[in-house]
């Protein structure tokens, strides 16, 4: 099968980390800056503007494109070994790339096809020595002899000694997209220290083409760290959800950057071999259809993907970040207000812990790594960014999945719940999401569960409706509660078919976006249909009972399962204020968001009342 690889320059394609060099790790012994180089600049850069990827619909052999291509005027190959199942292949044009680009489009096996992006370390992202440590201002929960543990600000900052008695994780598989771990003594790599202990599934490098996805930068290792370091060992620091496994999959390059095909491609690796949440910190290379494609493949097949906000500290959340799918994270530095680097916008999820140097030497977020002068090297290091953010949200969506949590749904509506409100804020903001990140607290929102109580509290609200009603008019309680349209559409609007992800997951096409809608309550079908981080006022409201209720009127055999949706609507929204108001969207005030809610399940009571009465001769 034909691969990709042309010469080192052109395979990468890659931008630069930065315009200016990027700073790297550093020795926690020396006590000044230390002088280390710049990793440079990718020499391949340039070549990136002639680069193109198409990709191809699932089950398209390389003999076919073979035979296209000569029509199109390119050479076109495989990206990796995910090609012959994902479809996504990459050519150099000679001629002017848009032209090529338009008629490749215009074939019916091309799902998409677009010049090659390139995405790298977000950068910023600079490293620090160490003063004296923070101190550790709590015994209570499970604490780590890791003699370094009392420097981990951030892990303190999200509350994990006492999420650590609930959850570390084990059984999960996360899979860290980025340059590769240093997970193994394989040639001049060795395994650091701190990683001894902590559990791999094989991964694989889609740089070099080759199962050793070993790190020859830093970043990766530092960012796999905060996710699965070995804890309570005696050495070094800890990690959020050590007892998870961590999956090296290797998409940038030493420069730090690497294109859309590779990440695309391990994506859907990632998603294919067990993986159930993907860590990518990593950005800045704009919007890649086939990017966001693969992002909505993982998400199908079960997957939380976890991506940073981006280091440009202005108002626009960078791609992968900001593809539907994908949970957007900014960074906050020890005093828990955002990091000044942090992007932020309307695509933002969560904050949490990234480090602030202006804190001083001891605000960053600190992990064992490698020197990239000598990837044999061991080092302790101090790295501040939203790459530092991302893996502390995606390891709690670990200790999240390892508790029970389903799906991504689930793990997401977990993670804002225990969300910490950042004050003057309210719900939601553009620059922290749905607030700062909790770990306890999120155990505990899934634990509390996220839709069975919108049905205790729609059956209780059923109650109050039939009880208001005078006893001629009044149907039977039993009569109403075995009739199945009543019942049905009462649990869709409740609770959704929760069965249907464990039975049918595995669907694609028109029955796989079937599944993902009806797996939730109706009031959340709009964050599949739209796609929106916020809640919309029109869906967590009367609307949809009222706008079927009209139909009623003509056709009263609709009547009992138009009161099932009112009174699910009812407890779905009295449920949701109960807990706490969502971040709903176009709100002048965010303390509007819980007036509205009861307003609503008032109207939904109405429409419920109406349309369960019994008419009397």
């Amino acid at each position: 099968m034909p691969m990709k690889r042309w010469t080192l320059a052109n395979a990468v394609l890659a931008l630069a980390v930065a315009t200016s060099a990027h700073a790297l790790p550093v020795d926690l012994e020396a006590s000044d800056w230390r002088d280390i180089p710049s990793v440079g600049v990718d020499p391949s850069r340039d070549a990136q503007s002639r680069g193109i990827v198409v990709d191809f619909k699932d089950g398209t052999t390389q003999e076919q494109i073979d035979a296209w291509e000569r029509e199109w005027g390119v050479d076109l190959t495989f990206n990796s070994l995910e090609g012959p199942r994902s479809g996504v292949s990459i050519a150099q044009v000679a001629g002017d790339v848009s032209e090529v680009l338009a008629r490749i489009r215009q074939h019916p096996a091309v799902e998409s096809a677009e010049p090659l992006r390139v995405y790298s370390v977000p950068p910023g992202e600079a490293a620090m020595t160490l003063d004296e440590p923070l101190p550790d201002v709590s015994r209570d929960g499970f604490i780590p002899n890791d003699p370094d543990y009392p420097r981990q600000w951030n892990l303190r900052m999200i509350d994990m000694p006492h999420a650590w008695q609930r959850s570390r994780g084990k059984g999960v598989v996360v899979a860290v997209l980025d340059t590769g771990i240093a997970y193994e003594d394989h040639d001049d790599f060795k395994q650091v220290q701190d990683l001894k202990g902590s559990r791999f599934k094989q991964g694989y490098d889609f740089v070099n083409d080759t199962v050793h996805a070993n790190d020859d930068h830093g970043h990766g290792t530092h960012v796999a760290g905060t996710i699965a370091q070995a804890t309570n060992n005696g050495q070094g620091v800890a990690g959020v959800a050590f007892e998870a496994t961590l999956m090296p999959v290797k998409v940038l390059n030493h420069f730090g950057s690497g294109t859309s095909a590779d990440i695309s491609d391990a994506i859907r690796f990632a998603a294919d071999n067990g993986a159930q949440v993907i860590n990518m910190s990593l950005g800045g290379g704009g919007y890649s259809k086939v990017m966001a494609d693969a992002v909505a493949y993982a998400r199908k097949k079960g997957v939380t993907v976890v991506a940073a906000a981006g280091n440009a500290g202005r108002p626009r959340v960078e791609f992968p970040a900001a593809y539907p799918g994908a949970v957007a994270v900014g960074a906050v530095g020890p005093t828990g207000k955002r990091a000044p680097y942090s992007s932020y916008g309307k695509e933002l999820d969560i904050a949490a812990p990234g480090g602030d140097k202006r804190q001083g030497d001891a605000g960053g977020i600190l992990q064992n790594t490698i020197d990239p002068r000598n990837v044999s090297r061991s080092i302790y290091a101090s790295y501040q960014g939203t790459s530092m953010a991302t893996p502390h949200v995606a390891a709690v969506a670990a200790l999240l999945y390892a508790e029970g949590a389903s799906g991504p749904d689930e793990v997401e509506k977990a993670l804002f719940a225990g969300a910490k409100r950042v004050e003057g804020q309210g719900a939601w903001s553009e620059e922290y999401g749905h607030g700062l990140l909790n770990a306890e607290a999120s155990l505990q929102a899934l634990g509390k569960g996220t839709r069975w109580p919108s049905l205790w509290w729609a059956m209780a609200l059923l109650a109050v409706v039939l009880l208001t009603l005078r006893g001629r008019e009044r149907p039977g309680y039993f009569n109403i509660l075995l009739r199945p349209s009543f019942l049905v559409t009462l649990v869709l609007a409740t609770v959704g078919v929760f069965f249907a992800r464990s039975w049918f997951g595995g669907a694609s096409g028109v029955a796989g976006d079937v599944v993902d809608v009806a797996w939730l309550p109706i009031p959340d079908w709009q964050r599949i249909i739209f796609g929106t981080r916020t809640v919309s006022p029109l869906f967590y409201s009367a609307l949809i009972p009222l706008v079927l209720s009209i139909v009623a009127i003509k056709f009263r055999g609709l009547r009992p399962a138009l009161g099932g949706l009112a009174v699910g609507f009812a407890g779905f929204l009295a449920y949701t204020a109960w807990v706490k108001a969502p971040a709903l969207a176009w709100m002048p005030f965010t303390f509007l968001a819980r007036p509205w809610l009861v307003v609503n399940v008032l109207i939904c009571l109405f429409i419920a009342r109406a349309m369960l009465r019994r008419e009397t001769p």
